[in-house]
């Protein structure tokens, strides 16, 4: 009796490992990297006093920084276009205002002149304060044109020193303007404070933090970041996602992005023809301290409000991203005149701020829409999302059964036999 249990158990967990494999299929591609635009680089550096500060090597911040961008510059690729921005490079004096002022362009973003660069880097000298919040909205401005993948590189050797102008505020806002724009950072001090502060301004773009004790680790990192930038990438559209579905944008296939309050809803709309299978999955990132259990929802509903599937998913603890996603298969029409069906898509997240937090701009929401024709009938998709899998399953189950009757009359004819013996 006791292995009869554990033969149905054993079958039962099968089945439900088939199912939630099944259920939940790999996403497709919503979009092709784009290309064609030259991407661009923009190098943040830290030049204010504390770069004169002898702890890299034997030799300053200033002098290690400036040996890792000269070996940066040679090693650029030829199809990223490059600049240098400073931050407090010019003010030596003690007027906080005129101090905050302080960033320039070095070297403007372009194809680069290397002998050009490096005689420009040469010039620098550790003077002043550390603006690194009104740097890095020139830098934004610095890179704000054209197409092409966009990165800003901070490096610097303490915590922004031109408060309240907060810098992890000025990096959400620049990712709230949606134009794709990623800010990395290293840092040349193992500060508890400074890397808290420079993970919040990565966080918020989706860029990187990265401590750098040494000279070749900077130099390494800085190319590796540049190199990065080359990359081919999928360039999310800017979308705004309204308080109900009527008035909701409409989507076609691709990748976009959005700003959701905390607690907030969100609407969309795609349009879907007979035959055609929705596609979509929605990310939320905790670009800042949130309040530990949290969730986030998609439902594609009717224009009339009527459900049509729901994917859900939610977190107890830290988290950096939530996402989750959905499938819908319009079936195909014996109608000529069939006309396409409006989906509507709502976004819900249930995050709530930390004590102290600012909730504006809101989170950071990246929608991938893909319309693709059905690969199968519709009901069959429909079903718990297995889709042709349901064949198999259906296998497996009058498999199980048969092994269970057949295991049950061979263990009743063995307790008769032995009961006659």
């Amino acid at each position: 009796m006791i292995r009869t249990q554990r033969l149905a158990a054993g079958v039962c967990a099968l089945l439900a490992t088939l199912a939630a494999g099944l259920a939940f299929p790999a996403a497709a591609a919503a979009g092709e990297p784009t290309s064609g635009a030259s991407p661009k680089v923009d190098l943040v550096l830290d030049v204010s006093g504390s770069m004169r500060t002898r702890d890299i090597d034997g030799d300053t911040r200033m002098a290690a920084a400036k040996q890792a961008f000269n070996e940066v510059l040679d090693a650029t690729p030829e199809d990223v276009q490059l600049g240098i921005r400073t931050l407090g490079a010019n003010y030596p004096g003690d007027d906080r205002r005129t101090g905050c002022k302080d960033t320039a362009q070095l070297y403007p973003v372009s194809t680069l002149d290397r002998a050009e660069a490096k005689t420009a880097v040469a010039t620098l000298s550790p003077t002043g304060w550390t603006p690194i919040g009104p740097a890095l909205l020139k830098a934004a401005d610095d890179l704000a044109d054209g197409d092409g993948s966009k990165r800003i590189v901070l490096i610097t050797d303490g915590e922004d020193t031109c408060a309240p102008l907060d810098p992890c505020e000025v990096a959400r806002e620049i990712a709230a303007k949606g134009i794709g724009m990623t800010i990395d950072t290293l840092g040349l001090v193992p500060s508890t404070k400074l890397n808290k502060q420079l993970s919040c301004i990565a966080e918020a773009t989706g860029g990187t933090y990265t401590s750098v004790e040494h000279t070749d680790e900077l130099t390494d990192k800085v190319n590796q970041l540049v190199d990065r930038a080359a990359d081919p990438v999928v360039t999310p559209v800017a979308t705004e996602g309204a308080a109900q579905c009527t008035d909701a944008p409409a989507l076609k296939s691709g990748l976009y992005t959005d700003r959701e309050e905390f607690g907030q809803q969100r609407w969309y709309k795609v349009d879907l023809n007979p035959g055609q299978e929705l596609r979509t999955s929605v990310s939320v990132a905790a670009d800042r301290a949130v309040n530990p259990s949290y969730g986030v929802l998609l439902r594609a509903v009717t224009l009339h409000g009527r459900e049509i599937v729901r994917g859900e998913a939610a977190g107890d603890g830290r988290t950096d991203v939530i996402s989750t996603g959905l499938r819908y298969p319009k079936p195909e029409s014996d109608e000529d005149d069939a006309t396409a069906e409006t989906v509507c898509l709502q976004v819900t997240n249930s995050f709530s701020a930390a004590a102290g937090v600012k909730t504006t701009p809101g989170m950071p929401v990246e929608l991938t829409v893909d319309v693709v024709d059905s690969p199968s009938k519709a009901s069959d998709v429909a079903s718990f999302g297995l889709g042709r899998g349901w064949w198999l399953l259906g296998v497996l189950v009058l498999v199980g059964f048969l092994a269970g009757l057949i295991w049950g009359w061979l263990s009743r004819w063995r307790v008769a036999v032995w009961r006659t013996n």
